[in-house]
């Protein structure tokens, strides 16, 4: 990626909805060229989609769960397992393996607390190989999504 690729990626983070000529306005290249470049940018993988950002309280998802999932047996098998039925949880926004005390971190968007117990005792307590399940409510959220800061 050169400087253009990461003004690009910068404004579209900013405004995926930005068209292809106020695109190459902000980066300074007439629309063709700017086209190509983001189809490529699109190829590679580094440009993975478009989607809108939804204000969660006004859809009725006001409690935010942090959830940290730890493995009683430790082997890939039970790693796959805890995985894919993670990833079917409903409300789930991001998973993540990490190294410390858990070995998942979960964060879950759900309308209220009982929502929310019905995710654990429903979801996660069903899975056999967890060990311990801390959850975590977040209180407020500070900052949401900031663009990636590419270096140049």
């Amino acid at each position: 990626m050169d400087r253009i690729d990461k003004k690009i990626v910068a404004e579209l983070q900013r405004d995926g909805r930005l068209t292809n000529v106020e695109l190459a306005d902000r980066v300074g290249l007439s629309p063709s060229p700017c086209l190509r470049r983001v189809r490529l940018l699109e190829e590679a993988g580094i440009i993975k989609g478009y989607r809108a950002d939804v204000d969660r309280a006004a859809v009725g998802l006001t409690t935010t769960v942090f959830i940290e999932i730890s493995v009683d047996r430790h082997s890939k098998q039970n790693a796959d397992a805890v995985q894919e039925r993670l990833a079917a949880i409903p409300g789930l926004v991001s998973c993540h393996m990490v190294s410390g005390n858990a070995d998942f971190l979960a964060e879950v968007v759900v309308a209220d607390h009982a929502a929310y117990e019905r995710v654990l005792t429903e979801h996660i307590l069903t899975m056999e190989m967890i060990s311990n399940v801390r959850s975590n409510f977040a209180l407020r959220t500070i900052c949401v999504q900031q663009p990636l800061a590419l270096s140049e």
